[in-house]
């Protein structure tokens, strides 16, 4: 811990989830005032764990396995290991999916398991779900077809509309709550991450946003076409006039993993200025994309102030999704990364890696983004009360005293586990 630099402690809370792996996204704030999160399991034959955090009180109380909550407890399959999405709130529930977490290693990629381990059947495909906020029970709405998991989610909380991506080829589908009815779609690029590197391998978006005027849903291609679906055509329709291929995000090759290219890493919908403001994973820029005019206009480079210094990306392959707007309506929050020194020299993680992950180490910075004033802030590094620090973090929530939680890696007797973590913010 460097005291010549500001720091943030972060308090460790123990969710008594002891198999508990990296979780990515699953974490939100209710109307209720809780927060709400999936801890992951990258075990075949142990489910992901759904907690409530009361942060009055900073009770945690269990609310259900995932397996048990999708009518496949009694089944031998491969476990609905995660859920990989936010949570929506509509009409007192929270809508959410769910997807694998146990993957096979191949040319050093995570694939979907196309063999299962003896005695059980290949993973069943993901879930979504919604969970009642008043009587505190789960429903089951509809399985996403050929055993393929949700890796990113939106739901339209005006017309109670849920628009996805499956993993691992890429399908993207819409589910009507109020009709119960489920649109899947073609591939949206190659054939995603089941696909060949070098060939048709693409690197499939983790983020989508709702144009809440419209009901139309949008996301990107690693190539950095943007696209849009008007849920009654259900059309994947390529915008003509605005693209993400600048020149500021970088230089990629689409056909490869280890990347999310030209891909938007996390996006909303901004109401007040009807349109939507997003970060590009690798290169950290804050943009804004006006989905009525087609245009992107670039705002700041929000990486830690370390990272800035130094010019260089981070150490996360995909970037962060810990990316979110406040409580206040108009204060972004982001958890990034920043560099290490040692002796005045920056530690050098790898060049290039074939998945997601961290090239090396790195601290984890908390900056602040005003979007009425443009003011940047970085708060500072974060540690643990120990000096340890939180690593693998891609989530973020705030509670209603601005308070930050997110679901990073824990040291807890003898082995490393994901919890959750509250950042409180010095003043």
């Amino acid at each position: 811990m460097n005291q010549a630099n500001p720091t943030l402690i972060a308090q460790r809370f123990d969710s008594g989830f002891h198999d508990a792996h990296d979780t990515y996204n699953a974490l939100s704030l209710a109307s209720d005032g809780r927060i709400y999160y999936v801890l992951s399991s990258d075990k075949f034959d142990v489910a992901g764990q759904m907690f409530r955090f009361d942060p009055t009180t900073e009770e945690i109380k269990f609310l259900g396995d995932l397996n048990v909550i999708c009518g496949e407890s009694s089944q031998k399959s491969i476990a609905q290991g995660k859920s990989h999405v936010l949570f929506y709130e509509y009409k007192n529930k929270l809508y959410f999916s769910t997807h694998v977490g146990y993957y096979q290693l191949i040319d050093g990629m995570d694939r979907l398991p196309q063999q299962a381990p003896g005695g059980f059947d290949l993973y069943p495909g993901g879930h979504i779900l919604s969970y009642d906020l008043t009587e505190e029970t789960f429903e089951d709405l509809t399985t996403i077809p050929h055993g393929e998991g949700v890796v990113t989610m939106v739901m339209d909380t005006s017309r109670g509309n849920i628009f996805g991506i499956t993993w691992p080829t890429g399908h993207f589908f819409c589910y009507e709550v109020n009709k119960k009815k489920l649109s899947y779609l073609p591939n949206i690029s190659g054939n995603g991450e089941a696909g060949t590197p070098g060939d048709d391998f693409r690197s499939l978006c983790r983020s989508l946003f709702v144009d809440q005027d419209t009901g139309f849903c949008y996301f990107t291609n690693i190539e950095g076409d943007i696209f849009c679906v008007n849920p009654s055509e259900m059309k994947i329709t390529p915008l003509t006039n605005v693209h993400m291929r600048l020149d500021y995000f970088g230089k990629f090759e689409a056909q490869w993993p280890g990347t999310m290219g030209y891909h938007w890493r996390q996006i909303f919908w901004y109401a007040p200025e009807k349109l939507a403001y997003g970060v590009h994973g690798n290169s950290g820029y804050l943009f804004k994309f006006d989905p009525k005019v087609q245009s992107i206009e670039l705002i700041d480079r929000i990486t830690s102030l370390p990272s800035k210094k130094s010019g260089f990306f981070d150490q996360f392959s995909y970037g962060y999704l810990g990316f979110t707007l406040g409580p206040d309506g108009k204060t972004i929050y982001y958890l990034t990364g920043g560099p290490i020194y040692e002796n005045g020299k920056r530690i050098e993680g790898e060049r290039s890696i074939a998945k997601g992950a961290a090239k090396g180490l790195e601290n984890l910075h908390l900056v602040t983004f005003d979007i009425s004033t443009l003011s940047y802030k970085d708060h500072g590094a974060i540690f643990y009360d120990n000096g340890d620090r939180p690593l693998y973090v891609n989530s973020i929530a705030l509670d209603l005293n601005g308070n930050v939680y997110t679901l990073a890696r824990i040291q807890r007797n003898g082995k490393t586990i994901t919890d959750l973590i509250k950042i409180r913010i010095q003043s």
